[in-house]
């Protein structure tokens, strides 16, 4: 196999194992690298399922707002997320437990956080059933999910410190491994600064502004 087959094969293997030890240790959660789309049809019926990495309600809303303005002529506008311990899911008018839900379920599933599902519907003349409905959205995220790489879902925090001018060297070595996002120049230097959830540099608290 090519290089590149193999570099495929190991994600992959190294994707099953972080999903099994999240299992058994339930230290973190996962989401998608990437927003994408996908269409399949059933029965003539068009299911189109879009996938956004989503950090607020505010992110939610703004998503299905602008699926909506596209896809102004739709059936139904089904959608589930997760973000932190909020979780929705939405019916649309489809039947009771036959759309959001079975959405919800695969997101739950792949223990996604910060996450939107979207499956647009234009009905195609054919009832599917309940049972029908619930296997149709299901396929419908499951296969979008397919054509993005699940990463690990890790939380960035900010912070803002203050200190002078001659510390500046110093401070600039303890944030050699982290973004600085702000930089402020007046009778004190004032920086912002991100971090991982629990990567957070203790040797930088005496320059905290509280």
């Amino acid at each position: 196999p090519s290089f590149s087959t193999l570099c495929n094969i190991l994600y992959n293997i190294f994707e099953k194992l972080t999903i099994i030890i999240y299992n058994i240790f339930g230290d973190f959660m996962f989401t998608i690298e990437k927003n994408v789309s996908n269409e399949i049809i059933i029965n003539k019926s068009r299911f189109i399922c879009y996938l956004f990495k989503a950090d607020n309600l505010y992110d939610v809303k703004k998503y299905i707002e602008e699926i909506k303005l596209e896809y102004k002529d739709a059936t139904h506008y089904c959608y589930s997320y997760i973000i932190g311990n909020v979780k929705k899911a939405f019916d649309d008018k489809e039947p009771s437990h036959t759309a959001g839900l079975p959405m919800l379920n695969v997101l739950e599933n792949k223990k996604l956080d910060n996450i939107l599902a979207i499956v647009v519907r234009y009905f195609g003349g054919t009832k599917l059933g309940a049972g029908g409905l619930v296997r149709a959205y299901t396929e419908a995220v499951t296969k979008c999910l397919d054509k993005t790489k699940i990463i690990r879902n890790i939380k960035l925090l900010s912070k803002k410190i203050k200190f002078k001018y001659e510390d500046i060297n110093t401070i600039n070595y303890l944030l050699k491994d982290y973004k600085i996002t702000y930089k402020e120049y007046d009778s004190d230097v004032i920086y912002e600064f991100i971090y991982e959830e629990n990567n957070y540099p203790d040797s930088i608290d005496k320059y905290l502004i509280k």
